[in-house]
């Protein structure tokens, strides 16, 4: 599948709303960074909600003894428990879907056009649920959460993958007493887990949404990951993993910073940088000769810095690891056969400029499970397209979701 010049305007209905270029101007320096972004119960739980799972053992060996699931929740379970959405977040979100920030949540929520009254995702009707993922670091069992030492897991942490997350979040639904779901629905990372929902659990999974992911990881995906991964490990203030009784400004944020700088270049569009960027320089900095910073480079320092303050270092590594091993068709028989088993009717979403997850990639999906359809994003902006074109991505989701919603009587609560 081509991915065409999303700034030709030969093509009216493939030309994107530029982004406005604005002057440079110098950043503010956000103070010192703490060793580890991971939240702590000391911020307030906010809206989140837990469940203790109990142990559970790995795909790779070895078992986590006692796991939490965090996770928060809109709408209500209806009588009959048919109106459940499971949303899966991607790599450095959290379950915070919608919502404004406040004490316990540092930012508002990631999908806040798509989850709420109204919305595609609409939670007068639907009960949506979304977990923070096994191994993050918002509230789930994770390298920053207590081992049963009481100390930080730090580099002890056991290497999890997709099914094992999708393992946990099974088992949390269960203790919510949702024995299927309407939807399945995550983008990158998530849609990971979403398709791995549908393989592993046919029967509990009647419709899926695979947006801006892929089926197996490729060896591009896997290439960019490695060098991200070899900043985190090269700082020496990551300790192996272990620095989570560092001072603030002694942690592992220099090689958070440069994994997050690497990954956020993969997920924007080089049209988008150019356009947006070009070779101005940073607000007062010279590039030429005088050590300044052309202003793509201060976008990238400005991610980086944010990242750090809101994200552990060991999650990124755990998370990250995840992803270079999902493979849906491992011990199922390969791909094909995997993708064949789907027996949820399937929405695979492309956006045409993303240079991560590929095009080709959600095609594949589409044509692979037999109920399958194929539908993409129009943007400048890359694998953010998800997180951007709600004008397109709302409708194709709302769209997706409209012949349920035809078939569900008028919503009758538990509560």
């Amino acid at each position: 599948m081509s991915s065409p010049n999303p700034w030709d305007r030969t093509d009216p209905a493939r030309t994107p709303v530029r982004p406005v270029r604005h002057p440079a101007r110098p950043r503010q320096p956000l103070g010192p960074v703490p060793a580890t972004g991971a939240w702590r119960a000391e911020e307030g739980v906010g809206n989140r909600r837990f469940v203790h799972l109990g142990p559970l053992h790995l795909e790779a060996g070895g078992k986590l003894p006692d796991v939490t699931m965090a996770y928060e929740t809109w709408g209500r379970l209806n009588e009959r428990g048919d109106n459940a959405v499971l949303v899966l977040h991607a790599l450095t979100g959290d379950s915070h879907v919608t919502g404004d920030a406040g004490p316990g949540h540092r930012t508002a929520g990631w999908w806040s056009e798509m989850v709420g009254p109204g919305r595609p995702i609409d939670t007068d009707r639907y009960y949506v649920v979304a977990p923070n993922v096994l191994g993050g670091c918002q509230g789930s069992t994770g390298p920053s959460s207590p081992a049963p030492d009481g100390t930080p897991w730090g580099s002890r942490f056991p290497y999890v993958t997709v099914r094992d997350q999708v393992r946990a979040e099974a088992e949390l639904a269960d203790r919510l007493g949702i024995g299927s779901w309407a939807l399945v629905i995550g983008a990158s990372m998530g849609g990971h887990r979403a398709l791995e929902w549908a393989a592993g659990y046919p029967e509990r999974v009647r419709r899926l949404a695979a947006i801006a992911t892929t089926a197996q990881t490729s060896g591009d995906q896997i290439a960019w990951a490695h060098s991200q991964l070899a900043a985190i490990r090269a700082d020496p203030r990551f300790r192996g993993g272990d620095y989570y009784g560092a001072a603030d400004d002694d942690g592992p944020h220099v090689g958070l910073g440069i994994a997050r700088q690497i990954a956020h270049t993969t997920y924007r569009s080089a049209a988008e940088l150019d356009e947006r960027f070009g070779r101005l320089p940073q607000g007062g900095e010279e590039p030429l000769g005088g050590g300044g910073r052309f202003a793509v480079q201060s976008y990238l320092d400005h991610h980086a810095g944010k990242l750090a303050r809101r994200f552990d270092a060991n999650s990124y590594v755990v998370l990250t690891e995840s992803m270079l091993t999902h493979d849906l068709g491992r011990d199922r028989g390969g791909v094909a056969s995997a993708l064949a088993g789907i027996t949820a009717r399937t929405l695979a979403v492309a956006v045409d400029s993303d240079r991560l997850f590929l095009p080709e990639q959600s095609a594949r999906i589409a044509a692979g499970v037999p109920d399958g359809e194929l539908r993409v994003i129009r943007s400048a902006y890359g694998h953010d397209g998800f997180l951007i074109e709600f004008d397109q991505l709302g409708p194709i989701v709302a769209d997706f979701l409209a012949t349920d919603d035809d078939a569900l009587p008028d919503p009758e609560y538990v509560i």
